[in-house]
């Protein structure tokens, strides 16, 4: 079958001649719609492998190439044997979660398979991946989607849960109309804007640089837009909050420096930080930019199967509507120049690009890979 696949660094071919995977067991096989292709995807393809196992994954045991694409929504075409009651029916529309665990780690034993010691994605470490003509996963990384949504809107579910993941993890819920600050306007950090939203946050302010991404925040809702370069982030943050109380809690989707520290210090006394982002190297930190207000500084990676089913409820429900993150979709042939090279040399124009499955292909490109650009 066709798919797309990464060898290494800045080395993602489109090819033929992958085998067709087999449905056992308590497995469903897939027809993948659309799949979006995120920061995670553009760090393996810049300076990668880093996810993409270079020896064989302790869990799927595959090593590259493999089959990328994590990020998907599709169809069931097979359900394997012993998922008569389980639910699901072929034909059926479904968002997957790619989350790859190993079940009997210490994380995994604690509840907290996302941060399995030997975990992964599909389709960033082995096991298939969305963009191929099939995948087959585990039934229970099948989440239906109600009708009312559609397929390139189960594309987003993914990095909408990523956001849900992060503010289930905030006191949010101990909080009467809390108000929060949000760092980075890229795809992240708009999920947990629209997430802060739907959960009932009573004020959302978005930190952001980038004169588009900032009009992406307003467009998904955040009552104000504050620019760091132009404005002082804690005075403006204290006086939208009314001047007397900080904001209750900063979530840093940006992964910068000077984001982290000023997360902390915009938070009122025992407010909260979220660090939501994933950082690239080691960076100067101070405790007491916490310890002199009490608060609390938390982690948070992934998501769990929770987090996905909270977006898919309140997109049925209307609570959601992130059909603006998708700006541009593209056919699996023009991956990397329309996806990737867009994506790396006009960041600031994109939220989320979707690669349409059932587009046509061109004959002509079997093969795609960095070096024609």
């Amino acid at each position: 079958m066709r798919a797309a696949r990464y060898y290494g660094k800045e080395d993602v071919r489109i090819v033929d001649d992958v085998e067709r995977p087999t449905c056992g067991e308590g497995q469903v096989r897939v027809e993948p719609a659309f799949v979006g292709i995120c920061g995670t995807d553009l760090h393996e393809f810049m300076g990668g492998p880093n996810f993409s196992p270079t020896s064989p994954h302790p869990v799927t045991k595959e090593s590259i190439p493999i089959t990328i694409g994590h990020e998907f929504s599709g169809t069931i075409k097979e359900l394997g044997k012993g998922l008569e009651k389980s639910g699901l029916k072929v034909g059926q529309k479904l968002a997957i979660q790619p989350t790859i665990y190993c079940a009997s780690c210490g994380a995994c034993e604690n509840g907290a398979e996302n941060a399995c010691l030997n975990g992964g994605f599909v389709g960033l470490s082995g096991g298939g991946g969305g963009l191929s003509e099939e995948v087959v996963v585990p039934a229970e990384a099948c989440l239906p989607l109600p009708d009312n949504v559609d397929l390139d809107i189960g594309a987003l579910v993914e990095p909408l849960a990523v956001g849900w993941h992060a503010v289930d993890a905030s006191p949010i819920a101990d909080i009467k109309e809390p108000k929060c600050v949000v760092f980075g306007g890229g795809p992240i950090g708009l999920a947990v804007v629209q997430v802060l939203l739907a959960r009932g946050a009573k004020l959302v302010i978005c930190v952001e640089v980038a004169k588009k991404r900032q009009e992406f925040a307003k467009e998904f809702g955040a009552h104000h837009v504050i620019d760091p370069t132009k404005e002082d982030v804690v005075a403006k943050a204290l006086e939208l909050c009314g001047g007397q109380q900080p904001p209750d809690i900063a979530f840093d989707c940006a992964g910068v420096p000077q984001s982290i520290e000023t997360a902390c210090k915009v938070v009122k006394s025992r407010g909260a930080v979220v660090n939501v982002a994933i950082w690239e190297k080691s960076i100067p930190f101070n405790p007491n930019w916490l310890v002199f207000r009490e608060a609390s500084y938390k982690g948070v990676l992934g998501y769990q199967k929770k987090d996905f089913e909270g977006v898919i409820k309140a997109l049925g429900e209307g609570k959601i509507k992130p059909a603006p993150m998708i700006t541009s979709r593209i056919q699996m042939d023009r991956l990397v120049d329309d996806g990737y090279w867009a994506l790396i040399k006009e960041k600031d124009k994109h939220v989320k690009i979707l690669v349409d499955m059932r587009a046509g292909l061109s004959d002509a490109a079997k093969v795609v890979s960095s070096s024609a650009s």
